[in-house]
């Protein structure tokens, strides 16, 4: 729409303020936090004013349906005159004949963040952007319609980005109906009532916010240490950034302890769903978009107050209590739990976290174009210095130098040729070269501006060519620099300038030299596979170790493939043991073995992800190697995912019940699908049950396989209603056996034969004949021990695999009258 050399002359001229309450135009001064607001506006037709900050005043839309969360709802919304940042704060009645006469509330306000340039947007007619509002979150964009003929007035569409925060198409219109200030609804405003406690969006935290410590520094290193005594991580690119919450609110502290709370003010609101009262989280800050290198992406998000994200990867306080004497991975599950229901797209993420196989894991990431990564010692605490307990390993050249002046430049314009670089050794600067490419219009400028001139060169070893002609400034701004190599007189080779370090001290910037890795002298290999800590105790209890493991899996492999082979896989890795922490994993987030297959699957939001599975035994004790205790399997084959080929009934007793209640269930399940006339086979699981299980043709699908399963299960439950339920309920299950029939559905996943269990003991699980488990005494009767000689006897379950059976038409009906009978 045309503007006049005043925004807020058309607001002025349409309203008469001897009459009305509504604040006079004028120009305001924007701050760092760029407010929204969105008001709520029953005038001639009820709609709701949305309103950016921006330059001073607030650009206006009039939404006539209000935000909707679905991002199929493109809701019309109306540019109309911009507003002072005042009206920001008016609730209360328009008279009648003023323009917009009728009731007013503040629906929602917060704070909201462009993800790209704003004046670019507005002239393109696309505005992307984040709002962090009390009702509005997540992204969202306006996007301008083609205009026609004599329209006077601009029309956009409000558009819902997909994300965590979607929902129905009028949840927040028919939800939030009271002002987020006031608490009252249009009737009591229009009445003017008195208002009442606002409603209070930040969370309830009641523990003093934990003090700033001195982060933990990772060694540089030329290699990345081997085996599963390390995590391993991505090298950001960032800020690195310690997050303190309490009842006070959150901070945000540089490295060195700056508050930067306001310079990051993207990232408002990204704690607050955190379930705590009080917490200190180590992270790094990134720009939400990366053009270009993430530092200058950082820099120039930093500048224009784009979005950010705060990536966290440890956790030294929680609800009161210092975690830092606690190893890495005790800390890292706490605040895996603690992040759980963050939003995976959101600006607070947990970071990715991969155990072992460090060498493979770094050549990945140098492919990629990442900067490196950073290895941690899965057993170590948090100690605030830099340690060898956390180590770095570069791609390329990286590192931080002070700038000690500057060569001239001979073109108009521009403030200089090249900066000259120094770094601290002891207690003397020494020169370190110059760099002279990597400066955008804007850098130059911000750089230029910030040195101070001093006559005398800080350092006293700069070659005596480039002294003549140099300008010297106080050594306060440090730079970062990636670069080729370093002469032999230790210059920067092919340097290029990345960014200023606004978050370290120049006092602090000294030559890193990478230590040298240690290696590891451990030669154990199973199958060609090296297990590196071989005789670390897997289950202490037991005496076994995790060589143990692997060399079960090289024992049963050829079995457990012909059984469990060629199907996405769910993974239970104990790396540092079972009383330590232990994990789930399906999909391959890099750095796991070349040995284990991956296949990408289309999940339920629509995305595909990579799926492990294995293919020969190597891939059974390569996953062993990555501290793999259980295999679990799809009930269907990689090359056909929608035709499952088994189907499984999990007998799950509640506590209180006896192995012999088990074992009969087990049987009378036989026996029920025997009248079905299907044949089945029984696998006790290592734990307190049996899998009753029978293989089936590729002819039916998923639905088909999973509605056979749930009817027998619920036949049960009600012809014996005190014996079976087929109910996952805990009070439904008590004194019953639950028929788990929900593994017979795509994704889900049941253990795999001759798995081990992370359980006390190490048991197996392991298919049985119907005779073996008439007299077997438990579930959880077979341990590794045992597996040489059941190796030497045939398997039952390869025996039943080859009886390949299908639900005909003839068993569903049976099925049917059966159930039928019980009705």
């Amino acid at each position: 729409m045309a503007k006049s050399p005043d925004p807020l002359a058309d607001y002025n001229r349409m309203r008469d303020f001897t009459r009305t309450d509504e604040p006079r135009g004028q120009i305001g001064t924007t701050q760092a936090r760029r407010s929204f607001v969105v008001q709520k506006h029953a005038a001639t037709r009820l709609h709701y004013d949305f309103r950016l900050e921006w330059n001073g005043v607030l650009l206006s839309w009039a939404v006539t349906k209000g935000p909707s969360l679905d991002p199929a709802e493109k809701r019309l919304a109306v540019r109309t005159e911009d507003h002072p940042l005042d009206y920001g704060a008016f609730e209360g009645t328009i008279p009648k004949g003023q323009y917009g006469g009728g009731t007013v509330m503040l629906w929602d306000t917060g704070t909201w963040v462009p993800q790209e340039d704003v004046e670019e947007g507005l002239a393109e007619g696309k505005l992307q952007f984040t709002l962090q509002g009390q009702r509005m979150q997540g992204r969202w964009t306006l996007v301008r319609m083609r205009g026609k003929p004599k329209e006077k007035r601009e029309n956009w569409l409000l558009i819902k980005e997909r994300d965590a925060y979607v929902g129905g198409a009028d949840d927040l219109t028919d939800n939030e109906v009271i002002s987020v200030t006031t608490g009252r609804t249009m009737d009591e405003i229009a009445e003017n009532a008195a208002k009442k406690p606002a409603p209070d969006p930040r969370p309830d935290r009641s523990r003093k916010r934990p003090a700033f410590v001195k982060p933990q520094l990772a060694t540089l290193v030329e290699a990345a240490p081997d085996g599963d005594d390390w995590v391993h991580e991505t090298k950001f690119d960032g800020y690195r950034c310690l997050a303190a919450l309490g009842k006070d609110g959150t901070r945000l502290y540089t490295r060195s302890g700056k508050d930067w709370t306001d310079r990051f003010h993207a990232l408002d609101g990204a704690f607050a769903p955190l379930p705590c009262d009080a917490a200190l989280i180590d992270g790094e800050v990134m720009a939400a978009r990366i053009e270009g290198s993430a530092f200058s992406s950082l820099q120039r998000a930093l500048k224009d107050g784009t979005g950010l994200v705060f990536f966290a990867f440890d956790l030294l306080h929680l609800d009161g209590a210092d975690l830092r004497k606690k190893p890495q991975s005790e800390r890292r599950a706490k605040l895996a739990d603690l992040l759980s229901g963050v939003p995976a797209d959101g600006p607070l993420r947990l970071t990715d976290q991969i155990v072992g196989n460090g060498p493979e894991l770094f050549e990945s990431a140098c492919k990629a174009g990442a900067e490196g990564i950073i290895s941690k010692r899965i057993d170590a605490p948090y100690r605030g210095t830099r340690s060898k307990a956390w180590r770095k390993v570069k791609c390329t050249r990286r590192q931080e130098f002070v700038i000690i002046g500057y060569s001239p430049s001979d073109k108009k314009g521009r403030p200089f040729a090249s900066l000259l670089l120094g770094s601290h050794e002891g207690d003397r600067l020494r020169y370190r070269g110059r760099v002279g490419t990597g400066f955008s219009d804007s850098d130059l400028d911000d750089i230029a501006a910030q040195m101070t001139p001093r006559k005398t060169p800080p350092a006293d070893d700069v070659p005596k060519a480039i002294a003549k002609d140099a300008k010297w400034v106080r050594p306060t701004l440090v730079a970062e620099v990636d670069f080729a190599e370093f002469t032999a007189d230790g210059a920067v080779r092919h340097g290029s300038f990345l960014g200023l370090r606004a978050d370290k001290t120049a006092d602090e910037i000294t030559l890193e030299e990478p230590m040298s890795a240690e290696t590891e002298t451990d030669s154990n290999k199973i199958a060609g596979i090296r297990i590196s800590n071989a005789d670390r105790a897997v289950f202490p209890d037991a005496g076994c170790t995790k060589g143990d493991v692997a060399r079960h899996y090289a024992r049963v492999g050829e079995r457990s493939i012909a059984l469990a082979g060629h199907r996405p896989l769910s993974l239970f890795r104990c790396p540092s043991g079972i009383d330590d922490a232990c994990f789930f994993q399906k999909h391959d987030s890099g750095g796991m073995p070349s040995e284990l297959s991956r296949i990408a699957i289309e999940e339920s939001d629509g995305d595909a992800a990579d799926y492990l599975y294995a293919t020969r035994p190597e891939s059974l004790i390569a996953a062993a190697q990555m501290g793999t205790i259980e295999f679990h399997i799809w009930g269907a084959r990689a090359d056909r995912l929608d035709r499952p080929d088994r189907m499984v009934f999990d007998l799950d007793p509640d506590e209180g019940l006896d192995w012999k209640d088990v074992r009969a269930a087990a049987f009378q399940l036989r026996d029920t699908l025997a009248d079905l006339g299907l044949t089945s086979g029984a696998m006790v699981t290592g734990g307190k049950g049996v899998h009753v299980w029978l293989p089936l043709r590729r002819s039916q699908g998923w639905d088909t396989v999973k509605l056979f399963s749930k009817t027998v299960a619920h036949v049960l439950e009600t012809k014996f209603p005190d014996r079976y339920t087929a109910s996952m309920s805990k009070s439904k299950r008590k004194g019953r056996i639950f028929i788990d029939y929900l593994r017979n559905e795509r994704g889900a996943t049941a253990i795999a034969p001759y798995s081990i269990r992370a359980r006390t003991g190490a048991p197996v699980a392991t298919p049985v004949t119907w005779d073996e488990l008439k007299t077997l005494k438990g579930a959880n009767r077979f341990t590794l021990s045992d597996m040489k000689d059941r190796l030497d006897a045939p398997c039952p379950a390869l025996e039943l695999q080859d009886d390949l059976q299908s639900l005909t038409e003839g068993v569903i009906d049976k099925l049917q009258d059966w159930a039928g009978a019980t009705e």
